[in-house]
């Protein structure tokens, strides 16, 4: 086997390690939130607490513009944005740039309950990652944070 064929072996086996380890980190990091016995990991759904988070950070956006950051189908977005109006979550208000259209914006007791959610999942995590140095977390959030911005632009470009 030629020196190319190696490192190509070798890319392929560590891709595949790779797959693997984010499936993994996928179905446990869902587990662990549902299987958590505290209340604050549960008081929203996975889909509302992305919502919300992104709401926190970028502001007031209408749906459209909320499902393309998200990667997400529109009509799934109008559905959950329905349901966080209903349970009074976020608002809808009209759209600054678009006097048709409408913009959503979280409500004080959306923010709270994200903000309460935020809380447990970084105490967890804190507990989880307890034996680890400061140097390894670091760069574990740092090539987190590079996955998820190669995946993110990956998802744009289609």
């Amino acid at each position: 086997m030629s020196d190319d064929q190696r490192t190509g072996a070798d890319d392929q086996a560590t891709l595949g390690r790779i797959e693997t380890e984010v499936a993994l980190l996928m179905r446990l990091g869902e587990a662990t939130r549902r299987a958590t016995g505290t209340a604050e990991h549960r008081v929203l759904d996975r889909a509302a607490y992305v919502i919300l988070r992104h709401l926190d950070a970028a502001g007031p956006q209408n749906v459209s513009a909320l499902a393309t950051q998200l990667n997400l189908d529109g009509s799934t977005v109008t559905r959950q944005v329905s349901a966080l109006q209903r349970d009074g979550l976020i608002t809808r208000g009209p759209d600054p740039a678009d006097g048709r259209g409408t913009v959503v914006s979280p409500t004080a007791a959306g923010l709270q309950r994200m903000a309460a959610v935020r809380a447990a999942r970084t105490r967890l995590y804190g507990d989880i990652l307890g034996d680890w140095d400061a140097e390894d977390r670091d760069t574990l959030a740092r090539l987190l944070r590079r996955l998820n911005e190669e995946l993110s632009a990956r998802n744009r470009r289609r």
